[in-house]
């Protein structure tokens, strides 16, 4: 299958991307950073340099891979869990129009299937943002992947344990690719309590 993975550096994208080529899907793997782009051909993937922002560039980039899925897995969070108060808004546009856009470019393009992550929780602040963007996918079709807490190398809980809901990044990241195959809804990707 033809996989355009919006987010492919962050911190699931980039475990999903060398699981969706080791299974022969051919992957293109989008960043807003072009210094990432070796990295993300390392791992099997076709980089392209977009920002979800630029509608335009965007649809081109989209449409000119035609691929049959379009996985989302941008977020715009700080480097540290400390930050996320006052940096939060970030996310919330990447959740709301980043959103809104890699949707109009995947039914552009022409895409079959629509996979995004979310999150298993309702934060204290930025609810409405994860409504709407949930809303959004639903409203096509898509598939949303509720990921609990992420734990693990290079998440906000590198050395302890989240509250529930959590999973650890790796089980997350092997638990998505599964999803370009699942039926329209919502999938919870979370730990047993």
């Amino acid at each position: 299958m033809r996989v355009f993975l919006a987010g492919a550096t962050g911190v699931i994208g980039i475990r999903v991307l060398p699981l969706l080529a080791s299974e022969g899907h051919v992957v293109a793997a989008m960043t807003r950073s072009a210094d990432k782009a070796d990295h993300l051909l390392a791992l099997g993937g076709e980089p392209i340099v977009c920002d979800v922002y630029d509608l335009e560039t965007l649809t081109t980039a989209v449409g000119a891979f035609a691929p049959e899925a379009v996985m989302h897995q941008l977020t715009d969070l700080p480097d540290t869990l400390d930050e996320l108060a006052q940096e939060g808004a970030r996310n919330d546009r990447m959740r709301t129009e980043g959103t809104r856009n890699l949707i109009a470019a995947a039914q552009n393009a022409g895409a079959g299937r629509f996979v995004a992550q979310s999150i298993a929780w309702r934060p204290a602040r930025g609810g409405e943002a994860v409504e709407q963007h949930e809303q959004q996918v639903l409203a096509i079709g898509g598939v949303i992947a509720r990921y609990g807490q992420l734990y693990g190398p290079g998440t906000y809980y590198e050395d302890e344990l989240p509250p529930h809901p959590r999973i650890h990044v790796e089980a997350a990241a092997r638990a998505t690719p599964p999803l370009l195959d699942a039926p329209a809804g919502i999938s919870s990707i979370v730990e047993p309590r």
